[in-house]
């Protein structure tokens, strides 16, 4: 196995790499972001290894840089920031797993052998389509039936999130954590709001709708049925 290390405390990464050699596998370290980022960018890796707090580049954007490049190789946060938050963020940074510092060199070898067990993540999507709407991600453009649709940001991004959650009723509380990072209710009508400008522009101007209101749950966004 092929291993990048991303670790700027020496005696952290002389330690792992050690234990993964001795493991038989192949361990490359870095410890500026940037280089590490470079690095695992243009070179195969089974698993990468990476710490949050980094020169040059942290870990959380390195590992949104790696992802945005479509790089789909499992990776694992080793890092003293453990917070349930921090985790959460890590995860949702692209990451595959999280361990907290201090840690057993067993379970981090366990974590990483079954992250390469894992079969290949597919691509994800640029497009996203729910009928005659698309959703492109790369230009940052929404169209119905061949017709631009001027869609704020927020708007935006409320609906790249029902979209991936096509057929699925996403709720309010899903909703503001999702779009708005909300991780508590704030007692307004944000979400109902842009729901109604949304629906106002992927919706009324066209013959079938597609973003359905499932009363006292949430919403929905899915072709007629």
């Amino acid at each position: 196995m092929r291993i990048l290390m991303i670790e700027d405390d020496r005696r952290t990464a002389d330690y792992v790499a050690k234990g993964f050699t001795e493991a038989g596998h192949v361990c490359d370290v870095i410890a500026d972001g940037h280089d590490a980022l470079f690095q695992a960018t243009r070179e195969p890796y089974d698993v990468i290894v990476v710490d949050r707090m980094l020169p040059g580049l942290d870990g959380l954007s390195v590992m949104k840089a790696i992802r945005a490049a479509r790089v789909t190789i499992p990776a694992i946060f080793l890092t003293a920031v453990g917070g349930v938050d921090d985790r959460v963020e890590g995860l949702e940074a692209g990451a595959d797993d999280y361990l907290v510092k201090p840690f057993a060199f067993s379970e981090l070898m366990a974590r990483v052998n079954a992250l390469a067990r894992r079969p290949p993540v597919l691509e994800r999507k640029t497009v996203l389509r729910v009928a005659d709407l698309q959703l492109d991600l790369i230009k940052r453009q929404a169209t119905r039936g061949g017709q631009i649709l001027d869609l704020q940001p927020r708007e935006f991004t409320l609906l790249e999130v029902l979209m991936r959650g096509e057929g699925r009723v996403l709720t309010r509380t899903m909703l503001l954590e999702k779009v708005w990072e909300f991780h508590f209710d704030p007692k307004t009508s944000v979400v109902e709001t842009h729901i109604s400008r949304l629906r106002s522009k992927i919706d009324k101007p066209f013959d079938v709708p597609l973003l359905h209101t499932i009363r006292n749950t949430g919403y929905s966004l899915h072709a007629p049925r």
